[in-house]
């Protein structure tokens, strides 16, 4: 498939392929009201995005750049860094960065840098930081200095705005949860005025891909999530009604699957086809290549001969992917091969 090469203007024309029972539906985001229920309920992860990639230079003036990809505590982040190079490269091809040692530091600006706490036993890339900001002055260093991660398939670079979602609230994604990126007002208020309840959650979306074989096997890592006892209290309530639990995004899928070890914390659960859904009925998420673990997670609602075949039709009808393409829409009990003459609405 194709990917997205720029933001989507015109959020209500971004193709859905709807997934229910044996059949597939073509459709765009504007018709999603229709193909949900009153009483169903809709959960968003309403994490804003950061500006999580930052360009500096190691002590022998050597370009680096850090992704972050969670913060550890009021001074420290997690990060993977990269050798010289842009956002133009894709990140399997950039050289590799220098091996930092303990208590090396990394310079972004003559006042803002951190030093390096310890590498990862996963791989040498990935990195603990101590900042030597904190609090309201550390945010400002990483909103003045930072930039939100860029893709190497877009046509130009990313500015900030263009990677949030319209409800984005708390700074916790490293990356887009870019399974909301086309739901805007208007469709979130007609999915209101059908009785379809729309709650939220906060997860700290991580790094989808660093270029290093070691830490991409294992992605997504350790993320944060908040759900509010109000979110969990409504998806409860849903499914004791009858009604379905639509995730808009894997980062919901994960943190609501892991509500059962708490509302809060941080979440290492990896979700694939031996995982029993506890509180997810639905999906709503965007289109991705098979080998990244977005692939994995869908594997836990549809088994692989229906994924094939989604991916197949997603392929012939020329649906785009990656983080501003287009979107899926993966309804409970949907097994479009559990008939041999399954359907196809087109």
């Amino acid at each position: 498939m194709k990917a997205a090469q720029a933001p989507r203007t015109e959020k209500k024309k971004v193709k859905l392929l709807v997934v229910e029972a044996e059949e597939m539906h073509d459709g765009l985001m504007e018709q999603l009201p229709q193909y949900l229920r009153t009483d169903d309920l809709l959960v968003v992860n309403d994490a804003a995005t950061l500006p999580a990639s930052l360009h500096g230079s190691d002590e022998h003036d050597r370009p680096v750049e850090i992704r972050l990809a969670s913060q550890l505590n009021d001074r420290s982040w997690q990060a993977v860094i990269f050798g010289e190079g842009d956002w133009r490269t894709p990140t399997e091809h950039r050289p590799a960065p220098p091996r930092f040692k303990t208590g090396e530091e990394i310079a972004f600006a003559g006042d803002f840098s951190a030093i390096v706490l310890k590498e990862s036993k996963l791989s040498p890339r990935l990195l603990d930081l101590e900042f030597n900001r904190g609090g309201e002055d550390l945010w400002q260093g990483i909103y003045r200095y930072g930039k939100p991660v860029q893709y190497s398939y877009m046509t130009d670079q990313l500015n900030l705005w263009s990677v949030q979602n319209v409800y984005g609230s708390r700074p916790w994604a490293a990356e887009m949860p870019s399974a909301g990126h086309a739901l805007d007002w208007q469709l979130l208020l007609k999915l209101k005025e059908k009785g379809v309840r729309i709650a939220t959650l906060t997860h700290g979306a991580g790094l989808s891909a660093t270029g290093d074989e070691q830490i991409d096997r294992v992605l997504p890592l350790a993320e944060r999530f908040d759900i509010p006892a109000a979110t969990m209290t409504a998806v409860l309530q849903t499914k004791a009604n009858g009604g379905r639990v639509v995730a808009v995004g894997t980062s919901v899928v994960r943190a609501l699957e892991s509500a059962s070890l708490g509302l809060s914390g941080f979440t290492s659960l990896k979700i694939g086809p031996e995982h029993q859904l506890q509180f997810v009925d639905g999906l709503l998420t965007g289109t991705h290549d098979v080998s990244e673990s977005h692939y994995q997670l869908l594997r836990a609602f549809l088994p692989e001969r229906a994924l094939t075949e989604i991916s197949w039709h997603l392929e012939e009808q020329h649906y785009l992917t990656h983080e501003f393409g287009d979107s899926c829409l993966i309804l409970a009990n949907a097994d479009i091969t559990k008939s041999p003459d399954h359907k196809r609405h087109r």
